[in-house]
């Protein structure tokens, strides 16, 4: 079958200030509709001084008053709509589990922006119309499992909307339907990688070519294991409901960072402790307005993902700019004994070490007044069922890449395969007791 691009999927901005111009056309259009059909960001504006049409430069979104989660939170859960409900076809909205839930709508346009960078972003990975891709992010009021939906759809490709779950039946439909992409969190395709290889099969002979991952931080180290272990090529993608949904950017063929779709979304790197707005290649926290949003706008949502704009033009062609992958997340930040620590760290140690597996939790508590960690680590059944010397030493082999990594001495404690409960969705990496004046037992 011959491979097409399809039309919709790499936009070219190739005179110089193309794209800039646009962004600038359409932040003024985005802050102008807030200010008119959002009460809090005009009250914001109006504290400040601002009125849209001091809006006159890209450089002047610096001005705008920063929009948080708790904003979403304490406008639950219309608040932030700029449009009337009649106009809103679709709602989403997370889980709520650490508060009331964040509540996102779309217009019959906003949809269709959705599908199109949905489509752009499949594109960028190698698939095209003829693809068989088994989706397995959750449907419903999470925004990923219909975001990869229409978007799959869109580009020609024919959709298994699978959902979560059910590990047996999703293997079942990787054998007989001829699945060649799949969309999940990387945590998840480790476990169905864990399954496949259990059930006598190697994973590689299932003809899966593509995989798709998103919704949980992971590391470049996680990335070659999955690809080493499955035989697959493996994407990551970037998105958040409060945005959009999956489709924000996501790396292309080049694997070197994740593509922005400027023309949707305007993005800001800022020092998460001064607010200042970093040059190109200066990590912080990523900010995002979105430029074409008409239900949900969004001025400099501040996503708490640690990155950096790469500025170099990528080795694939396309000119909009990329980050590079999330390494962490601001409010991830755990600091024992002083020191600033990420999980992130945390994987990319234990990794480097032969014969673990990327099953692991953090442990944090509090004893006598003093924060504690342990981290417990999954090994292979023949590093567990070998000499007691052999476990020793692995253990201490983890321990010294993880104070390699972190600077920190921290207990590492080996346990047995499958001692770590598998998530369908993100996996929950730091256990927190910390609170409840629990001790490691």
């Amino acid at each position: 079958m011959e491979t097409t691009i399809h039309p919709e999927s790499i936009p070219d901005y190739t005179e110089p200030g193309e794209l800039r111009i646009l962004q600038l056309q359409r932040l003024r259009a985005t802050v102008q509709r807030c200010y008119d059909h959002v009460a809090l960001f005009r009250q914001r504006m109006d504290e400040r001084g601002l009125k849209p049409a001091d809006i006159q430069t890209l450089d002047d979104v610096a001005k705008l008053p920063f929009t948080q989660k708790t904003d979403l939170r304490d406008t639950y859960p219309y608040g932030l709509f700029a449009v009337p409900m009649k106009d809103v076809v679709r709602l989403h909205a997370s889980s709520g589990t650490t508060g009331k839930p964040i509540v996102v709508g779309y217009t019959k346009d906003d949809l269709d922006v959705w599908s199109s960078v949905m489509l752009r972003s499949f594109v960028a990975t190698g698939m095209h119309a003829g693809d068989v891709l088994q989706n397995a992010y959750g449907y419903g009021l999470f925004t990923g499992g219909l975001g990869a939906h229409y978007g799959a759809e869109r580009l020609g490709a024919t959709v298994i909307p699978i959902s979560g779950g059910n590990t047996e039946r999703q293997i079942l439909v990787m054998k007989d339907f001829g699945v060649t992409a799949l969309c999940c969190t990387p945590s998840y395709f480790i476990h169905l990688i864990e399954q496949v290889n259990a059930g006598g099969v190697r994973f590689e002979d299932l003809g899966v070519k593509i995989g798709i991952f998103g919704a949980e931080p992971w590391t470049e180290a996680m990335r070659q294991y999955i690809q080493r272990e499955s035989g697959i090529k493996a994407f990551d993608i970037y998105g958040l409901s409060e945005i959009i949904g999956p489709g924000v950017g996501i790396e292309c063929s080049e694997q070197n960072g994740l593509h922005i779709f400027e023309d949707h979304f305007l993005m800001e790197i800022v020092n998460p402790e001064t607010d200042e707005v970093l040059p190109d290649g200066g990590e912080g926290e990523l900010v995002i307005t979105t430029l074409t949003k008409q239900a949900f706008p969004m001025i400099r949502y501040r996503t708490h993902d640690i990155t950096s704009i790469i500025p170099e033009h990528c080795a694939c062609g396309r000119t909009i700019r990329r980050i590079r992958r999330i390494r962490s997340r601001c409010d991830d930040m755990m600091i024992i004994r002083g020191v600033n620590l990420f999980p992130s760290q945390i994987e990319a140690a234990l990794l480097s070490v032969e014969g673990t597996v990327p099953h692991y939790q953090i442990l944090l508590t509090r004893k006598g007044g003093l924060d504690q960690i342990e981290v417990r680590v999954e090994v292979t059944q023949a590093m567990f069922s070998d000499r007691i010397r052999e476990v020793e030493s692995m253990q201490k082999k983890l321990a010294h890449a993880i104070e390699h990594v972190t600077g920190l001495r921290v207990p590492v404690r080996l346990v047995e395969p499958n001692a770590i409960a598998r998530s369908e969705g993100k996996a929950k990496r730091v256990i927190d007791q910390r609170s409840k004046g629990e001790e490691i037992q």
